[in-house]
């Protein structure tokens, strides 16, 4: 069987843009790197349910760096490009589509800024609301110029969760029909925690909280009803005796919500973790990604294989995942993938 990727890249050295890539999982093995469209520095990619890419684009104009998103039609490669709204200021960090809602979030690390597109019935975006964090910066070097949001998604249950990696702080929000946002609550961490994504597990009133700066995960509780976040537990993704730079980054969950996986920069590996009956996390594995500083993950969508792209490296590397134990065994390294930094399914 054939599976296909999106794969979203910086373009500083040879990387042209957004690429397809393909998994045999007869093979196993990763085939056939195609260029889907030249962009800049397409760091995170999102695919419509109607085969709308839309990306975090970055560009010059007038001499002035411009970012912000570009619209492509996904039924073709090359894509064509559709509608491109950038601003002055440097490209958001994420991207995502709301299929229920019909709407595209964005969230702006260099800005400070979360934004809300509206997906017209021609599939071209409308912003609605842009809100901008406020906070008190965390410690560490990398927050002291103010807010920055990594990530705006849906929670289980309908709100908007920004993780601001520099405020040490999670922002939760309603969003209107009409797309505007209303804050509801908000969770501090510990200084320097670093948000950077989320992820849930519904039946036990669970998130599972990846922050950069501090290479750990939290556990937090989530009741629904109060809309309210607290901190159950705290785990490092790192080795005790690890000195050197490590910044964590993506952070996934298998489907039948038994396994947490998370990518680490500079130690450059993915640790797995088993989920308790009570929700906390327990470390059993942690295997090297055979490359530098793997930004981005996934599962393919049996969840037999995970996918990682290591930007600095230039490859991609495939596991196999044997959905009882949990674990990764290397299949497949040294696939060519120029400064991938995002690994999303393409659409059936």
């Amino acid at each position: 069987m054939i599976e296909k990727f999106l794969i979203g890249t910086y373009t500083k050295n040879q990387s042209k843009g957004i690429y397809q890539i393909e998994l045999d999982t007869d093979k196993p093995a990763l085939q056939n790197l195609q260029l889907v469209a030249k962009a800049g520095s397409p760091t995170y990619v999102a695919e419509s349910k109607a085969h709308r890419i839309y990306a975090v684009e970055r560009v010059m104009e007038d001499n002035e760096l411009h970012g912000g998103v570009v619209d492509l039609d996904g039924t073709t490669i090359p894509a064509k490009e559709l509608q491109k709204i950038v601003e002055m200021g440097s490209s958001p960090a994420y991207i995502t589509v709301d299929e229920k809602r019909q709407f595209v979030y964005t969230a702006n690390y260099h800005t400070g800024d979360v934004t809300i597109f509206k997906i017209g019935p021609d599939g071209l975006l409308a912003a609605t609301d842009r809100v901008h964090d406020h906070g008190k910066v965390g410690p560490r070097p990398e927050q002291a110029d103010g807010p920055h949001p990594h990530y705006v998604d849906i929670s289980f249950d309908g709100r908007l969760v920004v993780c601001d990696l520099g405020l040490d702080q999670i922002f939760l929000y309603d969003l209107t029909p009409e797309g505007k946002l209303e804050l509801v609550s908000g969770l501090t961490l510990e200084p320097g925690f670093g948000p950077r994504h989320i992820t849930y597990i519904e039946e036990l009133g669970k998130a599972y909280l990846v922050g950069e700066l501090s290479s750990k995960v939290a556990v937090l509780n989530y009741n629904e009803e109060t809309a309210q976040f607290e901190i159950e537990q705290v785990v490092s993704t790192i080795p005790a005796d690890w000195t050197e730079h490590n910044g964590a980054a993506a952070i996934h969950l298998s489907s039948d919500h038994r396994f947490i996986y998370v990518s680490n920069r500079g130690n450059d590996s993915i640790v797995v973790f088993a989920v308790q009956p009570d929700g906390k996390l327990k470390q059993i594995q942690r295997v090297s990604t055979e490359g530098e500083f793997p930004r981005d993950f996934n599962f393919n969508r049996s969840e037999d294989f995970l996918i990682v792209a290591n930007q600095n490296t230039d490859n991609a590397t495939l596991f196999q995942r044997n959905a009882d134990s949990g674990k990764l065994t290397l299949v497949q390294k040294d696939f060519t993938v120029p400064e991938g930094t995002c690994v999303a399914h393409r659409q059936d």
